[in-house]
């Protein structure tokens, strides 16, 4: 049984790699050049930083496993940060500095996780599927491969591991009933801003959970284990000022955020010799409020499956707990039809 899987990010790996191992032929395109999704490292020649997900947590016994796994590979650490709250807490949040949660970061970038789950899978990166049609009790996908050429390629089952809007856009067409129940997912855009510098900031802290203005958060991504290169800093604007300025150039984002940033460190920027910026406006990147929704999504009568962090709390464990639990469910929708799955 042929299974497209569109998305590299953790739960599309996830997904496939369950069904891989199950005997399933499995074939992941990927837009991007890179693996991971949000799980995302800029680099250039003298610096690196984590510019989406910051860091991740694990809460459950299976995915304290997994990650246990990816730190004997070398492809995971504990980050052990000084983490303070700047601005008055909302009264449902945690204090950061008393928590004892243990947080963990890809090494030597957020990626590597995703790399590491990718050994082994049929990969199509840069890749774009513009088109999805019901064929032959299947499906027709119709893509851009990475010299810009257009092909097909049919498969029996698809799974759609993007934001939900992506995949509401995708299925707009072949599966119009799917596709206007999950554009209720909203996901709210972060417009993120990464700064070298010369001169390492003299902070008490690495990393600070901003609740006032137009900052959420701000690390020094070089405090992370593994990380090579200058001082490199991260900040990620709220949600309200991303939305409010989503349409910014690149130059005009990164002039506001570095202004709120010495705002409220107190730091010249002069002093801090930046040498090299560089912004990125994350669409789609974090979730809107959807108590009910499932873990992930499964259209036995299409043949069609939905999984993302969207689906399941929006956390990097959440990820991969939804692609895990759609794969489950194809398996025992497809061993019900078809006993053989390398028929």
């Amino acid at each position: 049984m042929k299974v497209a899987v569109i998305g590299a990010g953790l739960s599309g790996l996830g997904c496939a790699k369950i069904l891989q191992q199950a005997g399933l032929e499995i074939t992941v395109f990927e837009k991007s050049r890179g693996l991971g999704g949000r799980m995302s490292t800029r680099r250039t020649e003298s610096w690196q930083c984590d510019h989406g997900a910051q860091y991740f947590t694990a809460r459950s016994a299976q995915f304290r496993d997994e990650v246990d796994s990816w730190i004997r590979a070398g492809a995971a650490a504990e980050w052990q940060a000084t983490i303070i709250s700047i601005g008055e807490r909302p009264a449902d949040l945690p204090d950061a500095r008393k928590s004892e949660t243990r947080r963990f970061v890809g090494t030597p970038g957020m990626s590597a996780p995703a790399r590491f789950m990718a050994q082994g899978l049929n990969i199509k990166s840069q890749c774009r599927v513009q088109t999805l049609q019901r064929r032959g009790g299947g499906w027709l996908l119709g893509y851009q491969s990475a010299n810009g050429a257009t092909e097909t390629a049919q498969f029996d089952w698809v799974v759609c591991a993007m934001p939900a809007p992506q995949s509401s856009e995708l299925l707009s067409s072949s599966a119009p009933d799917v596709s206007a129940a999950i554009q209720r997912f909203g996901m709210q855009p972060c417009w993120a801003v990464m700064l070298a510098c010369d001169n390492p900031l003299e902070a008490s802290f690495d990393a600070a959970f901003v609740n006032e203005g137009a900052l959420s958060w701000i690390a020094r991504d070089t405090s992370k284990p593994s990380r090579k290169g200058a001082e490199c800093w991260l900040l990620h604007a709220s949600e309200q000022w991303s939305l409010d300025n989503l349409e910014l150039t690149a130059e005009q984002a990164t002039t506001n955020l570095l202004a709120e940033f010495a705002r409220l460190t107190g730091i010249e920027l002069n002093a801090f010799n930046v040498t090299q910026t560089s912004a990125h406006r994350w669409r789609y990147a974090r979730n809107g409020d959807a108590p009910d929704a499932p873990v992930s999504r499964l259209e036995s009568g299409l043949k069609l499956g939905i999984c993302g962090d969207w689906l399941n709390g929006g956390r990097v464990e959440g990820a991969w707990q939804s692609g895990r639990h759609l794969a489950q469910s194809i398996l025992n929708c497809a061993t019900c039809h078809h006993p053989n799955p390398d028929r």
